[in-house]
């Protein structure tokens, strides 16, 4: 005679498990088709050009900045210095254009090496946090809390704090060009989702990313060079955020190290957890991170176009990642 009593718990625990982890699954997406048939019911003009453009020239920096975050996550750490990155990107950039630095103004050297230069420079730092993790094993939050606080205040000391208005072509391509109709931007953050994507699936260096985060000691024990790895992940996400930076003041033609990245750490860390990346680390969901970009992007756009307050979009964005890090551990807990 079979046990209904015992076999009928364990059914309804398997049921729930199966629920959660289609929720951890499949919710962004849900979530992201959601608002889509919300706003072409609801918004007016949604459907217009002029608003996928600003929607795609609005979410590209964060995609670019939640796909280092991801690969930090995905190792165990956090980087809270992305926003501060962005600042002191963007505060060098237009100080070599403008002839600030090297005395050369407006000339294709000079604006070849308003791109690099910054992105070299914030790559640096990132490895300044790498090296905070590992050499001294301060913990991430901490160790990137660092330049968090004190990143906006080198770009601040750099620019004395004024604001730098620009007007080069040449380098605003970045923020305003368009190839085929495409934003110049929306085609770095798609090359930049590719060749991440790409790093985790088929390289061992991807590998060993997801190794390390996922049992540190035992990556340690098989070879996985743990320390390199993790500051690769923090020189990538340094170097992604400095790009961010270029993107943002060449679309604003200013700069201003006050504003330019702030709060996008908190953007970043949003998305990659309502797009499914543990927070816990072993765990790199580079599509899920670009969905959630989208998703966070998307509701702000649909709470401010039906005149609800910045406010509010910040209290429901806090929401958002709450419920995702809730299905995310139900998930892995039943």
């Amino acid at each position: 005679m079979t046990d209904t009593t015992s076999s009928a718990p364990i059914a309804e625990v398997s049921s729930r498990r199966q629920v959660l982890l289609l929720a951890s699954r499949y919710g962004t997406l849900a979530a992201f088709a959601l608002l889509l048939v919300f706003n072409i019911a609801v918004t007016p003009n949604f459907l217009a050009m002029q608003t996928l453009y600003v929607n795609l020239t609005q979410v590209a920096p964060i995609v670019i900045v939640a796909v280092g975050m991801t690969l930090v996550i995905a190792t165990g750490g956090i980087d809270l210095s992305v926003g501060s990155l962005m600042a002191i990107s963007g505060a060098i950039a237009p100080m070599i254009f403008m002839g600030k630095l090297f005395g050369i103004e407006s000339t294709g050297l000079a604006v070849t090496l308003a791109f690099i230069l910054p992105v070299l420079v914030v790559m640096v730092f990132g490895w300044f946090n790498g090296f905070l993790v590992t050499k001294f094993r301060i913990q991430p939050i901490v160790a990137t809390l660092v330049l968090f606080i004190a990143g906006r205040g080198i770009a601040q000391v750099a620019t004395n704090g004024n604001l730098q208005v620009f007007k080069s072509p040449e380098f605003q391509f970045i923020g305003l060009g368009r190839m085929l109709g495409i934003p110049a931007q929306v085609i770095l953050m798609i090359v930049v989702a590719i060749f991440a994507a790409a790093l985790i699936r088929y390289t061992v260096v991807g590998r060993q990313i997801i190794a390390v985060g996922g049992n540190e000691k035992a990556a340690r024990l098989a070879g996985v060079p743990v320390h390199r790895v993790k500051q690769l992940v923090y020189v990538i996400s340094g170097g992604l955020a400095g790009i961010a930076g270029l993107i943002v003041i060449a679309r604003n033609a200013a700069s201003d190290a006050n504003l330019v990245g702030l709060g996008m750490e908190l953007d970043a860390i949003a998305a990659v957890a309502v797009g499914g990346t543990l927070l816990t680390g072993g765990k790199a969901n580079i599509f899920g991170t670009i969905v959630g970009a989208f998703v966070i992007q998307l509701m702000q756009y649909t709470l401010l176009a039906n005149g609800v307050p910045d406010a509010a979009a910040r209290v429901v964005k806090a929401a958002l990642i709450i419920l995702a890090v809730f299905i995310q551990q139900r998930a892995n807990k039943t």
